[in-house]
């Protein structure tokens, strides 16, 4: 199973043995074993009784917990992390030496090489926009080339202004993609503003905690990052990783909407609140969708995350501490 979301209104949890049963009005509607959980998302007003949440963290099964119809994130509860104290003082140190520039360079220019191969599949695709996105793909190659090229004595804010610089050229381009239908002219972020943002936002925010999950197990600090400099609140490290593989997500997004799996009429408009987000029936969809899709993707990012902590080490195995 791996990943259960629950997203039902007035929904309380009870623990029945190695299980989780779930209740509505006082009565039982089914029963989910703990064993094969790693992680349990839940959206809404749902009520989940301390010894589910004891034995969830038993298990080291990790609960994200996000807002109703708008998804915003809220919370993180997992078991005992790992002890490996030594591997958090060797990332603080590190945030003090040159591994920072070599480990942002290395990572703003994986993410710039990402889009370009997403607009290199698009222009298969889409031969009528081959001009844009030829374009696009010329100036990103030479913003690549530009990152590569950074000295050593440069700043974070150089590669930032980059990034920055790649990010305008690319969704100039990936905008084009979509039919005028869905509005989609720019990146809006909260609130989003359009289907395809929604998706987006959506995405990303998964992703951010997948990789959050993934640094807190193996011992890492997720708010002491390198690219992404220490802001009060902010899982830095995490904003760090998830970066190369926002173009993973872009392509699936317009995948999804390329082949019609989602619509305008699967999104409503807030009316007290402003907003573009999906309807509950979309939400159901979109998560299956998404547990298909990131089962590779999972397994990358944990990768990911296990060889930065070598890394850190200078190449010891951090998990045989």
């Amino acid at each position: 199973m791996g990943t259960l979301y629950i997203d039902r209104k007035n929904l309380r949890i009870k623990l029945d043995g190695n299980a989780m049963a779930l209740y509505s009005e006082n009565q039982r509607e089914g029963i989910v074993p703990i064993r094969p959980l790693k992680r349990v998302v839940i959206t809404g007003n749902v009520v989940i009784e301390t010894p589910v949440l004891h034995r969830l963290a038993d298990a080291g099964v990790t609960v994200i917990f996000l807002s109703g119809k708008r998804q915003r994130f809220r919370g993180l509860f997992h078991g005992r992390l790992h002890r490996n104290g030594l591997l958090r003082l060797e990332q603080y140190r590190k945030t003090g030496s040159s591994f920072v520039m070599e480990f942002s360079k290395e990572l703003v220019s994986r993410k710039i090489t990402n889009q370009k191969l997403l607009l290199d599949q698009a222009m298969l695709q889409r031969p009528d926009l081959r001009s844009i996105i030829f374009r696009a793909i010329s100036m990103l190659d030479n913003m690549i080339t530009k990152v590569q090229s950074l000295p050593c004595s440069s700043s974070i804010d150089e590669i930032m202004g980059l990034e920055g610089g790649s990010a305008a050229i690319y969704f100039n381009a990936y905008t084009s993609l979509f039919p005028d239908s869905l509005c989609f002219t720019k990146r809006t972020k909260r609130p989003p503003e359009d289907p395809v943002n929604a998706i987006l936002s959506l995405t990303y925010t998964f992703l951010h905690f997948e990789a959050v999950r993934e640094i807190e197990t193996i011992g890492l600090d997720p708010f002491i990052g390198f690219y992404h400099q220490f802001e009060y609140g902010r899982e830095s490290l995490a904003c760090d990783l998830v970066e190369p593989y926002r173009p993973f997500v872009d392509r699936w997004v317009w995948e999804l909407f390329r082949n019609r799996i989602f619509t305008v009429r699967d999104f409503s408009k807030g009316r007290e609140r402003p907003g573009c987000y999906l309807k509950k029936e979309g939400r159901n969809r979109f998560y299956k969708l998404y547990e298909e899709w990131f089962q590779e993707i999972r397994k990358m990012l944990r990768d990911e995350v296990q060889a930065l902590a070598r890394r850190i080490m200078d190449g010891e195995d951090p998990l045989s501490e």
